[in-house]
């Protein structure tokens, strides 16, 4: 029945019954497999969106599809009232990629967000005793935390925050990268600093590494806790398991979601040293984080990456695709501004609008999503080829090549 939908029916049917809160393309999408998917007229694209990140092994990966198929005939769900063996072997596993400490689960990355939140909450309590109240967490402008209002709070962008004020208080804002301006923000009630290790939502613009062990310095000099939001950037996406792994630093807890789970929903916060034992009973909970279908589905990740090398994958085969997009910047100076990024999270600078470009790209074959500053961002899934990175530079050189003003 839902296959057999038309492109028109499905149109008229989100119209009538979906609501308005996306900007959707004019596109149905109806299968897919490994980094293509396939519409309802039957054209390929390559999918270079991941679902936002979250396709890390592609679609229908078989590893993937046989662990969620037998899992699903053996144990979906229980609830955290009780233990599952895949919660357990899957806590067992970033605790080895993360380092000693616990892990909570739950359903997204705005959930672990908010559970970094709640944490500094609690650490900035157990401080407040030697050194009076102390619940302010010192985030970056053009952040993304996440459209939870904890998360609202942490991102200073007007069209994530118009509508819902008033928001939760306690957070102030530094420049990216730029370490004086954080310092000079820390005082008596400061309880933590979170940041993205590479900001996705805002143009891809990543911490440099000497920023990033500034701020370990400096949460070690004011006892704070740092924060690393990982939830786009993380899970192998920059040739590490964590984007922050680039600089040599150690967080003490790190949020990740997205590209944990190959396509379903799971999120995960792993919490180390001390701050690893804050939540108590009845502090926090989930009624559908961890289940075992969503460990299972997270398990089959973490065993085709390893598995296949895929880090090893992503940091030999980004360097000659990032560079073969860097060339369009010299080729078409008039339209591409610069090129960003690590891995296989990039983006694109324009010289304006992007929505045009996504639009010309879409219909040759290459779907890219935007991102803050007139920014397209190409998010390949960690088993893309170099023919297949190849394939999308050609893309994206055809429709330069095709706009007015085009100069190679």
């Amino acid at each position: 029945m839902q296959s057999s939908l038309t492109r028109a029916s499905a149109a008229d049917l989100y119209d009538a019954h979906v609501m308005k809160n996306y900007a959707r393309a004019p596109l149905t999408l109806m299968r897919g497999s490994g980094t293509q998917v396939w519409d309802d007229q039957g054209k390929a694209y390559l999918d270079f969106t991941s679902g936002i990140a979250v396709s890390a092994l592609g679609h229908c990966h078989p590893h993937w599809v046989a662990a969620v198929q037998r899992q699903a005939g053996e144990l979906i769900h229980t609830s955290n009232l009780f233990r599952n063996p895949n919660q357990a072997e899957l806590a067992r596993r970033i605790v080895g990629l993360a380092g000693p400490g616990r892990v909570f689960f739950c359903n997204s990355g705005a959930e672990a967000d908010e559970a970094l939140l709640k944490l500094a909450r609690l650490h900035g309590m157990k401080k407040a005793a030697e050194e009076g109240k102390c619940y302010k967490i010192i985030c970056a402008k053009n952040a993304f935390h996440g459209r939870m209002f904890g998360g609202m709070s942490a991102t200073p962008q007007e069209k994530i925050q118009k509508g819902f004020r008033p928001l939760v208080p306690g957070f102030v804002f530094g420049e990216l990268n730029n370490l004086a301006s954080f310092e000079a923000l820390i005082d008596a009630d400061t309880a933590a600093i979170l940041v993205e290790s590479i900001q996705g939502e805002s143009g891809i613009n990543p911490c440099t590494p000497e920023f990033l062990v500034g701020l370990r310095q400096l949460c070690n000099r004011h006892n704070l806790l740092l924060l690393l939001d990982e939830v786009q950037c993380g899970v192998g996406r920059t040739g590490k398991f964590y984007a922050f792994e680039h600089a040599g630093v150690r967080a003490d807890a790190i949020a990740m979601a997205k590209g944990l789970g190959g396509g379903f929903p799971i999120g995960a916060v792993w919490v180390g040293g001390t701050a690893a034992d804050l939540f108590q009973p009845g502090m926090h909970g989930t009624t559908f984080g961890g289940t075992p279908l969503a460990c299972a589905a997270a398990l089959a990740v973490l065993d085709v990456i390893e598995r296949d090398q895929l880090l090893a994958h992503v940091t030999r085969a980004s360097g000659p695709w990032i560079a073969a997009l860097a060339q369009l910047k010299r080729d078409f100076p008039a339209h591409v501004v610069t090129v960003r990024g690590l891995g296989f999270l990039v983006g694109v600078q324009m010289t304006g609008d992007p929505g045009p470009w996504i639009t010309a790209l879409r219909e040759r074959g290459l779907l890219a999503v935007p991102s803050g500053g007139n920014v397209i961002r190409l998010l390949p899934p960690l088993v893309s080829t170099p023919a297949e990175l190849a394939r999308s530079v050609e893309i994206f050189r055809a429709a330069l090549a095709a706009a007015p003003g085009a100069s190679a």
